[in-house]
Protein backbone atom coordinates (compact mmCIF):
# COMPACT_ATOMS: atom_id res chain seq x y z
CA UNK A 1 0.00 0.00 0.00
CA UNK A 2 1.16 3.56 -0.84
CA UNK A 3 0.47 6.94 0.84
CA UNK A 4 -1.72 8.97 0.46
CA UNK A 5 -0.28 12.71 -1.10
CA UNK A 6 -1.96 16.32 -1.68
CA UNK A 7 -2.72 14.54 -5.51
CA UNK A 8 -5.34 12.40 -4.06
CA UNK A 9 -7.21 15.34 -2.32
CA UNK A 10 -7.30 17.67 -5.71
CA UNK A 11 -9.82 16.11 -7.60
CA UNK A 12 -8.40 14.61 -9.97
CA UNK A 13 -7.76 11.43 -11.81
CA UNK A 14 -5.43 10.32 -8.33
CA UNK A 15 -8.46 11.24 -5.49
CA UNK A 16 -10.86 9.00 -8.56
CA UNK A 17 -8.54 5.98 -8.49
CA UNK A 18 -8.26 6.55 -4.61
CA UNK A 19 -11.85 6.18 -4.23
CA UNK A 20 -12.87 3.51 -6.71
CA UNK A 21 -10.35 1.06 -4.99
CA UNK A 22 -10.69 1.84 -1.65
CA UNK A 23 -14.00 2.75 -1.18
CA UNK A 24 -16.26 2.26 -4.09
CA UNK A 25 -15.36 -1.55 -4.84
CA UNK A 26 -15.24 -2.67 -1.50
CA UNK A 27 -18.84 -1.88 -0.63
CA UNK A 28 -21.31 -4.04 -1.15
CA UNK A 29 -24.07 -3.48 -4.33
CA UNK A 30 -26.97 -3.51 -1.80
CA UNK A 31 -25.47 -1.14 0.19
CA UNK A 32 -24.76 1.56 -2.52
CA UNK A 33 -28.59 2.95 -2.57
CA UNK A 34 -31.54 3.06 -0.68
CA UNK A 35 -34.16 1.40 -3.55
CA UNK A 36 -35.50 3.59 -6.15
CA UNK A 37 -32.99 6.30 -5.46
CA UNK A 38 -29.42 7.45 -6.14
CA UNK A 39 -26.06 6.82 -4.42
CA UNK A 40 -22.41 5.50 -4.70
CA UNK A 41 -23.66 3.21 -7.11
CA UNK A 42 -23.40 6.82 -9.15
CA UNK A 43 -21.25 8.78 -7.50
CA UNK A 44 -21.95 12.57 -7.24
CA UNK A 45 -21.75 15.42 -5.31
CA UNK A 46 -24.84 14.31 -3.71
CA UNK A 47 -27.49 11.69 -3.56
CA UNK A 48 -31.38 10.79 -3.50
CA UNK A 49 -33.78 9.04 -1.53
CA UNK A 50 -37.41 8.53 -3.00
CA UNK A 51 -40.22 10.15 -0.37
CA UNK A 52 -42.84 8.61 -3.36
CA UNK A 53 -43.28 8.57 -6.69
CA UNK A 54 -42.64 12.13 -7.55
CA UNK A 55 -40.30 13.44 -5.32
CA UNK A 56 -36.70 12.65 -3.83
CA UNK A 57 -34.97 13.78 -0.25
CA UNK A 58 -31.21 15.17 -1.57
CA UNK A 59 -28.28 15.03 0.49
CA UNK A 60 -25.12 15.92 0.66
CA UNK A 61 -22.11 15.83 2.35
CA UNK A 62 -18.68 18.02 2.44
CA UNK A 63 -15.67 19.44 4.20
CA UNK A 64 -14.39 22.40 3.59
CA UNK A 65 -10.48 23.06 4.45
CA UNK A 66 -9.29 25.83 2.35
CA UNK A 67 -5.80 28.23 3.17
CA UNK A 68 -6.25 30.75 3.50
CA UNK A 69 -9.29 30.66 5.33
CA UNK A 70 -10.00 34.67 4.67
CA UNK A 71 -9.70 35.42 0.48
CA UNK A 72 -10.31 37.67 -2.01
CA UNK A 73 -14.44 37.24 -1.73
CA UNK A 74 -15.29 34.93 1.00
CA UNK A 75 -14.01 33.12 3.44
CA UNK A 76 -14.37 29.47 5.08
CA UNK A 77 -17.89 29.85 5.80
CA UNK A 78 -19.30 31.35 3.04
CA UNK A 79 -17.51 28.67 0.76
CA UNK A 80 -19.09 25.85 3.50
CA UNK A 81 -22.83 27.45 3.34
CA UNK A 82 -22.49 27.92 -0.57
CA UNK A 83 -20.54 24.71 -1.77
CA UNK A 84 -23.40 22.67 0.51
CA UNK A 85 -26.14 24.64 -1.26
CA UNK A 86 -24.72 24.12 -4.81
CA UNK A 87 -24.43 20.61 -4.50
CA UNK A 88 -27.96 20.32 -3.45
CA UNK A 89 -28.89 22.32 -6.50
CA UNK A 90 -26.92 20.55 -9.28
CA UNK A 91 -28.93 17.72 -8.46
CA UNK A 92 -31.97 18.76 -8.61
CA UNK A 93 -33.02 19.44 -5.41
CA UNK A 94 -34.17 23.13 -3.52
CA UNK A 95 -32.29 23.27 -0.71
CA UNK A 96 -33.99 23.44 2.36
CA UNK A 97 -31.83 22.65 5.33
CA UNK A 98 -28.19 22.35 6.43
CA UNK A 99 -26.23 20.53 9.66
CA UNK A 100 -22.43 21.89 10.32
CA UNK A 101 -19.38 20.32 12.11
CA UNK A 102 -17.29 22.69 13.16
CA UNK A 103 -13.56 21.43 14.23
CA UNK A 104 -10.89 24.12 15.42
CA UNK A 105 -7.41 24.46 16.84
CA UNK A 106 -6.98 24.84 20.19
CA UNK A 107 -6.05 28.66 20.35
CA UNK A 108 -8.18 29.96 17.78
CA UNK A 109 -9.63 33.54 18.16
CA UNK A 110 -13.15 33.62 19.40
CA UNK A 111 -13.66 36.63 17.08
CA UNK A 112 -12.47 34.48 13.96
CA UNK A 113 -14.80 32.35 14.50
CA UNK A 114 -17.86 34.80 14.96
CA UNK A 115 -16.96 36.14 11.40
CA UNK A 116 -17.04 32.53 9.71
CA UNK A 117 -20.27 31.59 11.79
CA UNK A 118 -21.87 34.99 10.52
CA UNK A 119 -20.63 34.28 6.92
CA UNK A 120 -22.20 30.63 7.31
CA UNK A 121 -25.82 32.54 8.50
CA UNK A 122 -25.58 35.08 5.88
CA UNK A 123 -25.40 32.97 3.14
CA UNK A 124 -28.10 30.60 4.38
CA UNK A 125 -30.28 33.40 5.05
CA UNK A 126 -30.39 34.82 1.28
CA UNK A 127 -31.26 31.88 0.16
CA UNK A 128 -33.88 30.46 2.88
CA UNK A 129 -32.14 27.67 4.13
CA UNK A 130 -32.40 26.50 7.96
CA UNK A 131 -29.27 25.61 9.69
CA UNK A 132 -30.92 22.62 12.07
CA UNK A 133 -28.61 21.32 14.05
CA UNK A 134 -24.16 20.91 14.24
CA UNK A 135 -21.48 20.12 16.84
CA UNK A 136 -18.12 21.78 17.58
CA UNK A 137 -14.72 20.11 18.28
CA UNK A 138 -11.24 21.73 19.79
CA UNK A 139 -8.69 19.77 18.51
CA UNK A 140 -4.93 20.28 21.05
CA UNK A 141 -2.27 22.83 19.47
CA UNK A 142 -0.31 21.48 16.92
CA UNK A 143 -2.85 18.65 15.82
CA UNK A 144 -5.28 20.94 13.32
CA UNK A 145 -4.20 24.04 10.84
CA UNK A 146 -6.57 26.56 12.14
CA UNK A 147 -10.11 25.02 11.22
CA UNK A 148 -12.00 22.15 9.15
CA UNK A 149 -16.02 22.55 8.64
CA UNK A 150 -17.98 20.05 7.62
CA UNK A 151 -21.91 20.74 6.29
CA UNK A 152 -24.81 18.16 5.52
CA UNK A 153 -27.17 19.52 3.19
CA UNK A 154 -30.58 18.54 2.14
CA UNK A 155 -33.14 19.55 -0.18
CA UNK A 156 -36.34 17.99 -2.12
CA UNK A 157 -36.17 17.64 -5.55
CA UNK A 158 -38.77 16.34 -7.93
CA UNK A 159 -37.05 15.35 -10.86
CA UNK A 160 -32.72 14.23 -10.50
CA UNK A 161 -30.47 15.68 -12.91
CA UNK A 162 -28.18 12.54 -13.30
CA UNK A 163 -24.57 13.25 -15.08
CA UNK A 164 -24.78 9.79 -16.97
CA UNK A 165 -27.87 11.18 -18.80
CA UNK A 166 -26.15 13.37 -21.60
CA UNK A 167 -27.21 12.76 -25.36
CA UNK A 168 -25.60 13.29 -28.83
CA UNK A 169 -26.46 16.56 -29.32
CA UNK A 170 -26.53 18.11 -26.09
CA UNK A 171 -25.64 21.51 -25.69
CA UNK A 172 -22.50 22.67 -23.00
CA UNK A 173 -23.36 25.81 -20.90
CA UNK A 174 -21.31 27.58 -18.83
CA UNK A 175 -23.01 30.21 -16.83
CA UNK A 176 -19.89 32.59 -16.36
CA UNK A 177 -16.36 33.27 -16.35
CA UNK A 178 -14.29 30.07 -14.78
CA UNK A 179 -11.26 29.78 -12.33
CA UNK A 180 -11.97 32.90 -10.24
CA UNK A 181 -11.61 30.82 -7.08
CA UNK A 182 -8.72 28.62 -7.87
CA UNK A 183 -6.93 32.04 -8.99
CA UNK A 184 -7.98 34.09 -6.15
CA UNK A 185 -7.14 31.00 -3.39
CA UNK A 186 -3.25 30.76 -5.57
CA UNK A 187 -2.61 34.42 -5.67
CA UNK A 188 -3.49 34.91 -1.87
CA UNK A 189 -1.59 31.84 -0.65
CA UNK A 190 1.60 33.07 -2.36
CA UNK A 191 1.31 36.39 -1.58
CA UNK A 192 0.90 37.55 -5.27
CA UNK A 193 -1.81 39.41 -4.58
CA UNK A 194 -2.15 43.49 -5.43
CA UNK A 195 -3.75 45.87 -3.99
CA UNK A 196 -5.99 46.64 -6.52
CA UNK A 197 -5.85 43.22 -8.01
CA UNK A 198 -9.26 42.39 -10.01
CA UNK A 199 -8.54 38.29 -8.66
CA UNK A 200 -11.40 37.76 -6.53
CA UNK A 201 -13.03 34.25 -5.60
CA UNK A 202 -16.71 33.99 -7.34
CA UNK A 203 -17.79 32.27 -4.40
CA UNK A 204 -21.78 32.27 -4.18
CA UNK A 205 -24.55 29.84 -3.83
CA UNK A 206 -26.35 29.39 -7.16
CA UNK A 207 -29.81 29.16 -5.97
CA UNK A 208 -31.26 32.50 -8.28
CA UNK A 209 -29.82 30.45 -11.37
CA UNK A 210 -30.64 27.03 -11.03
CA UNK A 211 -34.00 26.86 -9.30
CA UNK A 212 -36.28 28.23 -12.10
CA UNK A 213 -34.11 26.80 -14.95
CA UNK A 214 -34.70 23.58 -12.98
CA UNK A 215 -38.62 24.43 -12.70
CA UNK A 216 -38.65 25.06 -16.07
CA UNK A 217 -36.57 22.68 -18.05
CA UNK A 218 -36.00 20.06 -15.74
CA UNK A 219 -36.64 17.01 -18.11
CA UNK A 220 -34.17 19.07 -20.42
CA UNK A 221 -31.07 19.07 -18.25
CA UNK A 222 -29.44 16.19 -18.80
CA UNK A 223 -26.35 17.16 -16.41
CA UNK A 224 -24.87 19.77 -14.12
CA UNK A 225 -22.31 20.60 -12.11
CA UNK A 226 -20.47 23.54 -10.04
CA UNK A 227 -16.68 22.29 -11.17
CA UNK A 228 -14.92 22.84 -8.00
CA UNK A 229 -11.91 20.86 -7.40
CA UNK A 230 -10.40 19.35 -10.51
CA UNK A 231 -12.71 22.32 -12.72
CA UNK A 232 -13.92 22.33 -15.89
CA UNK A 233 -11.48 19.93 -17.06
CA UNK A 234 -12.74 17.53 -14.01
CA UNK A 235 -16.70 18.01 -14.97
CA UNK A 236 -16.53 17.40 -18.12
CA UNK A 237 -14.12 14.20 -18.24
CA UNK A 238 -16.13 12.98 -15.40
CA UNK A 239 -19.42 13.59 -17.66
CA UNK A 240 -18.08 12.16 -20.81
CA UNK A 241 -17.08 8.65 -18.89
CA UNK A 242 -20.27 8.21 -16.73
CA UNK A 243 -22.53 8.50 -20.19
CA UNK A 244 -19.82 7.12 -22.85
CA UNK A 245 -19.99 9.94 -24.30
CA UNK A 246 -17.43 12.66 -26.31
CA UNK A 247 -17.77 16.35 -25.39
CA UNK A 248 -16.05 18.73 -27.60
CA UNK A 249 -15.60 22.24 -26.85
CA UNK A 250 -14.40 25.32 -28.12
CA UNK A 251 -11.78 27.39 -26.41
CA UNK A 252 -12.73 30.59 -27.32
CA UNK A 253 -15.85 30.07 -26.12
CA UNK A 254 -15.07 29.66 -22.58
CA UNK A 255 -15.39 32.86 -20.42
CA UNK A 256 -12.56 34.14 -18.54
CA UNK A 257 -11.66 37.15 -17.29
CA UNK A 258 -8.64 38.64 -18.50
CA UNK A 259 -7.36 39.25 -15.45
CA UNK A 260 -7.43 35.41 -14.42
CA UNK A 261 -6.20 34.39 -17.94
CA UNK A 262 -2.77 36.68 -17.38
CA UNK A 263 -2.17 35.72 -14.06
CA UNK A 264 -2.25 31.41 -15.44
CA UNK A 265 -0.18 32.40 -18.58
CA UNK A 266 1.76 34.31 -16.43
CA UNK A 267 2.95 31.16 -14.02
CA UNK A 268 2.20 28.36 -16.16
CA UNK A 269 -1.58 27.31 -14.49
CA UNK A 270 -4.04 25.92 -16.51
CA UNK A 271 -7.72 27.03 -15.82
CA UNK A 272 -9.73 24.57 -17.24
CA UNK A 273 -8.10 22.35 -13.91
CA UNK A 274 -9.26 25.44 -11.88
CA UNK A 275 -11.90 25.85 -9.43
CA UNK A 276 -15.22 28.18 -9.88
CA UNK A 277 -17.50 28.01 -7.01
CA UNK A 278 -19.96 30.54 -8.29
CA UNK A 279 -20.27 28.19 -11.93
CA UNK A 280 -22.58 26.25 -12.87
CA UNK A 281 -21.91 23.53 -16.10
CA UNK A 282 -25.25 22.43 -17.59
CA UNK A 283 -25.73 19.50 -20.57
CA UNK A 284 -29.07 20.27 -22.25
CA UNK A 285 -30.88 19.27 -24.60
CA UNK A 286 -30.22 21.25 -28.03
CA UNK A 287 -33.89 22.38 -28.83
CA UNK A 288 -33.89 24.27 -25.59
CA UNK A 289 -30.31 25.43 -25.21
CA UNK A 290 -30.87 28.85 -26.40
CA UNK A 291 -33.74 29.25 -24.33
CA UNK A 292 -31.81 28.51 -21.13
CA UNK A 293 -29.05 30.68 -22.04
CA UNK A 294 -31.16 33.48 -22.60
CA UNK A 295 -33.17 32.73 -19.12
CA UNK A 296 -29.22 33.14 -17.16
CA UNK A 297 -28.64 36.29 -19.01
CA UNK A 298 -31.63 37.58 -17.85
CA UNK A 299 -31.13 36.51 -14.22
CA UNK A 300 -27.76 37.95 -14.57
CA UNK A 301 -25.51 35.72 -15.24
CA UNK A 302 -24.73 38.12 -19.02
CA UNK A 303 -22.07 36.27 -19.62
CA UNK A 304 -23.20 32.93 -19.67
CA UNK A 305 -21.62 30.51 -23.16
CA UNK A 306 -22.70 27.49 -24.99
CA UNK A 307 -19.13 26.63 -24.88
CA UNK A 308 -19.37 23.28 -26.95
CA UNK A 309 -21.87 19.89 -27.60
CA UNK A 310 -21.52 16.43 -27.15
CA UNK A 311 -20.95 14.44 -30.75
CA UNK A 312 -21.27 11.05 -30.30
CA UNK A 313 -21.32 7.75 -27.71
CA UNK A 314 -18.49 5.76 -27.30
CA UNK A 315 -17.15 3.64 -24.90
CA UNK A 316 -13.84 6.13 -23.79
CA UNK A 317 -14.97 8.93 -23.33
CA UNK A 318 -13.10 11.67 -24.81
CA UNK A 319 -13.40 15.53 -24.22
CA UNK A 320 -11.94 17.53 -26.75
CA UNK A 321 -11.01 21.18 -27.34
CA UNK A 322 -11.09 23.07 -30.40
CA UNK A 323 -8.18 25.69 -29.97
CA UNK A 324 -8.24 29.41 -30.29
CA UNK A 325 -5.59 28.72 -33.48
CA UNK A 326 -8.11 25.97 -34.96
CA UNK A 327 -6.54 22.81 -33.95
CA UNK A 328 -7.58 20.15 -31.49
CA UNK A 329 -6.51 18.52 -28.51
CA UNK A 330 -7.63 15.94 -25.92
CA UNK A 331 -8.71 17.89 -22.55
CA UNK A 332 -7.48 15.10 -19.59
CA UNK A 333 -8.71 14.27 -16.34
CA UNK A 334 -6.02 17.08 -14.10
CA UNK A 335 -3.35 15.14 -12.34
CA UNK A 336 -0.80 15.94 -9.55
CA UNK A 337 -1.56 18.33 -6.54
CA UNK A 338 -3.20 21.13 -9.18
CA UNK A 339 -4.06 23.74 -6.04
CA UNK A 340 -4.00 21.72 -2.39
CA UNK A 341 -6.68 23.02 0.04
CA UNK A 342 -8.93 25.17 -2.16
CA UNK A 343 -12.24 24.24 -0.63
Amino acid sequence: MGRITLAHGSGGREMNQLLEELIFRKIPSWMKFVEGGLGIDFPDDAAAIPIDKERYIVVTTDSYTVSPIFFPGGDIGRLAASGTINDVLMLGGVPIAALDSIVVEEGFEEEVLEKILESILTVFESVDVKLIGGDFKVMPKGQLDKIIISMVGLGIAEHLIIDKNLEVGDKIIVSGPIAEHGVAIYASREELMLEDSQLRSDVKPLTDLMIPIVKKYGRDIHAASDPTRGGLAMTLNNWALSSNTTIVIDEEKIPMREAVKNFCEMLGLDPFTLASEGVAVLGVADEVSEEILQQMHSAGYSEAEIIGEVRAKEDMGLVIVKTSIGGYRILEQPVGEIVPRIC
